[in-house]
């Protein structure tokens, strides 16, 4: 028996490969047909279309509040684009608490974060990708900062080696943020200091024979996560069901369930303390180069700790990549740890402290102030949109992208917005529609929430110019069709508002005058 949400599915499907039955009428009417068709009218639609002159020509609840999810993201990489200047990027320090004597420093050495997301192995641009857009690993940056260690003559660590993520609020994790969630890699703590984006991979191999306890590998394994195994191997004809959850005090995550003979399951997991992560990682390193540590490793988010360390001058210092590198994984593959990162950034450099609260507080001003944003429309939680609390309203989400398109930094912010048939979030979206290659949009996905805010764009260049074909938002709440369902509805509505323009008939890469509204 076929199940509603696979006839709802293939009723979608048909509609976006056949087209509207009414291409002819104007778009309000078309669009509002299709979102009243059978499955569509029982959810709730937020939509707002502007025409090339940045006008309103279709609007359904376009100045309604929305759970956004990831378009959310959109305002923080917005804000961000315009603020802080073109090849900002921050540095992490290396401080010795004690002299150094004979090749040995006599106290501890601190790690000292300024909130660097880059310390992971990920490319920063689409194809072709050149070599220089992309990290080879993501311990590059700690073996420079050991090179230069050693270059000073250092061999020894007396101490202990400290993780110092306190540039950044002690908070690590929203406190909207599901509890459920928090062993995952999308809700990944948040300091100061990171590495490989505080994120493990584990790897579930059932045992041998029914009964067994599953073996767990672990990617980087440096001591980081701590697992206790509570699965079971079951037979092969058996139903299998792992979960994963973060014990009760936080200190380690717990994996249950079954998993059939033969098989294996892979996981990417937070670790629970993003310092002491970090500094496990450059322990790794300093042996690699021949620097024995006496004292351990340890973590700490209390800047008292290291503070007279601090003023002394750095043993070793390395550079972030540049923001428009940050802007490129959050916007293309929708990175929320590079998300919220940034939103401490902007607290860091314009407010008065790297936290939530005042990031929140810097982005909301500078869309009010600077964009002319409707204050009663928006209302930001988090970064990265993975807060249920955050609200916004499609008209914010299309104003924000207009306003972009029209500044000089708009080539920075374009150049991670996924693309269809290109490397994103979008790649393997509207393939079959006269649309492929000419939508450049920010997806959204939580419980019940499905979103697409972005260009309708025959330009596959990233010149700043006014006027793309259309500038859109759809925000899809509180829905029950499933996100592969709802993703294929959103896809025909784009489909459909791209009927009257240009955009749907121009080959990849050629522009051709909008003569639209």
């Amino acid at each position: 028996m076929t199940s509603p949400k696979t006839v709802a599915a293939l009723a979608i499907a048909a509609m976006t490969l056949a087209g509207s039955t009414a291409t002819g009428q104007p778009l309000a009417r078309r669009l509002t047909a299709r979102l009243d068709s059978t499955p569509l009218d029982r959810h709730v639609w937020g939509v707002a279309v502007l025409g090339r002159t940045d006008r309103l020509i279709f609007g359904r609840n376009a100045d309604r509040l929305f759970m956004p999810a990831s378009n959310n993201k959109l305002l923080v990489t917005a804000v961000a684009s315009r603020r802080l200047k073109a090849g900002w990027t921050t540095t992490t320090s290396v401080y010795g608490s004690g002299p150094v004597v004979a090749g040995i420093l006599g106290g501890d050495l601190i790690l000292y974060g300024r909130g660097d997301p880059t310390w992971t192995r990920r490319c920063y641009a689409i194809e072709p990708t050149p070599p220089e857009a992309c990290e080879p690993s993501s311990d590059a940056r700690l073996r420079r900062l050991a090179g230069q260690l050693r270059a000073a003559g250092i061999t020894t660590i007396a101490g202990a080696l400290v993780g110092d993520g306190s540039y950044f609020e002690p908070t690590l994790t929203h406190p909207t943020w599901e509890q459920d969630d928090l062993v995952w890699g999308f809700a990944a703590p948040v300091s100061g200091l990171g590495f490989n984006e505080n994120v493990v991979v584990a790897t579930v191999t059932a045992g041998s024979a029914p009964g067994q306890l599953p073996q767990v590998a672990l990617d980087p394994d440096i001591g980081g996560l701590a697992v206790e195994v509570r699965a079971r191997t079951v037979p092969a004809g058996q139903p299998a069901d792992l979960t994963w959850r973060r014990s009760e005090d936080g200190r380690h995550v717990v994996v249950e369930g079954t998993i059939r003979v033969g098989d294996s399951d892979r996981s990417s997991l937070a670790v629970p303390d993003p310092n002491r992560f970090a500094a496990l990682a450059f322990a790794r390193v300093l042996a690699d180069s021949g620097i024995v540590i006496r004292g351990g490793v340890a973590g700490t988010t209390d800047s008292l700790v290291t503070r007279a360390a601090r003023a002394g001058t750095p043993l070793a210092t390395v550079e972030s990549r540049p923001v428009e590198d940050w802007i490129f994984a959050i916007l293309n593959v929708s990175q929320n740890w590079f998300a919220e990162t940034l939103l401490k950034q902007l607290g860091a450099q314009f407010g008065t402290g790297a936290s939530w609260a005042e990031g929140l507080r810097i982005e909301r001003r500078f869309l009010v102030d600077s964009m002319r944003l409707d204050s009663t429309q928006f209302f930001p939680h988090d970064g990265s949109g993975l807060s249920a609390k955050n609200l916004a309203s499609p008209l914010v989400f299309a104003t924000v992208l207009a306003a972009m398109r029209r500044h000089p930094r708009y080539p920075a912010f374009a150049a991670g917005m996924p693309r269809s048939g290109a490397t994103g979030s979008l790649r393997n979206r509207f393939q079959t529609t006269p649309v492929m290659h000419q939508v450049r949009a920010k997806t959204g996905s939580i419980g019940q929430v499905n979103t697409l805010s972005g260009y309708l764009d025959a330009d596959s260049t990233l010149a700043a110019r006014p006027r793309p074909c259309r500038t859109f938002s759809v925000q899809a709440n509180h829905h029950t069709l499933g996100g592969r369902t709802m993703i294929q509805a959103i896809d025909s509505v784009i489909v459909e508002i791209a009927r009257d323009t240009p955009c749907a008939q121009a080959p990849p890469g050629v522009a051709k005058p909008v003569s639209s509204p």
